[in-house]
């Protein structure tokens, strides 16, 4: 009979020594605010179509550092600059863990593209990508010749935008476009399907022991597909290259694209230790992918915003007539005191970040974010669309008002955490300068040449609609005139 009394007795010890004389109690140990949660899914169900909209959203209610768990997986949302640059600068070593995707590791040969991120930054340090001017004012050219094909029509102006980024992206990662023939329409089908599918919710990856339902719905079907077509393609240009290599060589003065480059250090020419060859494709996918989308999405909202705003389009015309007047054709070096420009770039990027939640980070050990403790393997979100339209940060936020820039030394390269739609830190993007240079040509230029109206008067319909990015839901459409001199 006494043993029975002695082990409530002794739980009751435990949990009281626990709750009140434990280092780890509340006291010490807070944790971020947390929305109710439901069995099984956690907080799945409150993500939406949008989950940057909804996160926002909840962070009004919860706070700017919030806990969430997708399925089994704990997520902490940050909606602050203190909390992104804690994460993102402060404590980037704690969080420079990728958390484990499906989507990744079956497209991106296990993520490798993830882990050689070093040598995405090799291939576009500033010198190199100056080097690929040429290509950028080649196709932007092609593309204001398109446009004139279809001048006083009504014209999709997202193809126009896409073709463009689409030609920059593979004339300077594999040497050539790939617009026409069956190896062409082949490629863009499986870009367009991985691009779909990386907005696809895969509950494998929060809730383990559902990964079969991905079977079930065919995702793991759709994804294996497109994983085999897009390393039959990558395997062939390697190999033609390879071959060509044999026979030629390059000039010095040649800029080189992606895969030469690459494949110099696949030999150990470059950093002195092999790259694997998986990992050579991942990163060629990578630029195609990410290079591609987040390009022609900014591109084609600035052109919505222009086209809903005549008066900021008007300065832009004003600013272009009046710092290159009577050129024929807008280079590079044009763009350096284009200060207008620049603003209207960046109060796009404010509203209509490119990937508005950056990629998941996932923190390596305990650690403490602001004023709360975080534990070891818990998933680490920036919401950059949160802060672009947080009234603490900028005045009247919901409008699209360029002029806010003009006097102000905030960029976009990661330093000022209140805009950072390239996201910040060493694991920021690096393709941010190649991005700006391709959406501040292609802008003017056609600002140059065209006056641009909408099909009828009425107003556009910005609905979002998730994948990789965000981008418009609907197509861009419009209708040029040519611009008299």
């Amino acid at each position: 009979m006494e043993y029975f009394l002695l082990v409530p007795l002794l739980v009751f010890i435990f949990f009281f020594h626990k709750c009140f004389f434990s280092p780890s109690n509340t006291q010490t140990r807070l944790l971020p605010p947390s929305p109710t949660k439901l069995p099984i899914i956690g907080n799945l169900h409150q993500l939406g179509s949008l989950p940057h909209r909804s996160l926002h959203k909840l962070s009004k209610k919860y706070g700017p550092v919030m806990l969430l768990h997708f399925g089994s997986k704990p997520v902490i949302v940050a909606s602050s600059v203190d909390a992104a640059r804690d994460i993102m600068k402060t404590l980037d070593l704690v969080w420079s863990n990728r958390p484990k995707s499906s989507f990744a590791d079956g497209h991106f040969y296990g993520s490798k593209d993830v882990v050689f991120f070093c040598y995405v930054l090799h291939l576009l340090s500033n010198k190199r990508v100056q080097s690929y001017r040429h290509v950028r004012e080649e196709e932007t050219s092609n593309m204001i010749d398109k446009i004139r094909q279809h001048c006083d029509s009504v014209m999709n102006l997202r193809d126009v935008l896409s073709g463009m980024t689409n030609n920059i992206i593979s004339r300077v990662n594999i040497g050539r476009t790939y617009n026409e023939g069956e190896s062409g329409i082949a490629l863009k089908a499986y870009l367009e399907e991985i691009l779909l599918l990386a907005g696809v919710f895969n509950i494998g990856d929060y809730i383990p022991w559902l990964k079969w339902l991905n079977k079930v719905n065919g995702l793991d079907t759709r994804v294996k597909k497109v994983a085999k077509g897009l390393d039959a393609f990558l395997e062939r240009v390697i190999e033609e290259r390879v071959i060509r290599n044999k026979n030629t060589e390059h000039s010095r003065d040649e800029a080189k694209d992606f895969v030469d480059v690459l494949l110099e250090i696949q030999n150990g020419k470059e950093t002195g230790f092999p790259l694997q060859r998986d990992t050579l494709k991942a990163i060629l996918l990578d630029v195609f992918v990410a290079g591609t989308d987040s390009t022609y999405t900014v591109l084609e909202w600035t052109m919505t915003e222009l086209l809903r705003h005549p008066r900021v389009m008007k300065k832009l015309e004003d600013e272009v007539r009046e710092l290159a007047p009577g050129k024929t054709e807008i280079t590079e070096d044009d763009l350096r005191n284009m200060y207008y420009l620049k603003a209207v770039i960046k109060e796009t990027l404010r509203l209509h970040a490119p990937v508005p939640l950056r990629v998941p980070r996932e923190s390596m050990e305990e650690v403490k974010l602001l004023d709360y403790h975080i534990p070891a393997k818990t998933q680490g979100l920036v919401n950059a669309w949160a802060m672009g339209r947080d009234p603490l940060l900028w005045d009247d936020p919901e409008e699209y008002r360029p002029e806010r820039f003009l006097n102000s030394d905030i960029d976009v390269k990661g330093q000022n955490f209140e805009l950072i739609p390239f996201g910040a830190g060493r694991m920021g993007c690096p393709g941010m300068t190649f991005a700006i240079i391709i959406n501040e040509l292609a802008v003017t230029r056609i600002v140059h040449k065209f006056n641009l109206a909408l099909p009828k008067e009425e107003d556009l319909d910005m609905t979002e609609c998730n994948g990789l990015g965000v981008r418009r839901k609907l197509p861009l459409l419009g209708v040029a005139t040519p611009r008299s001199s």
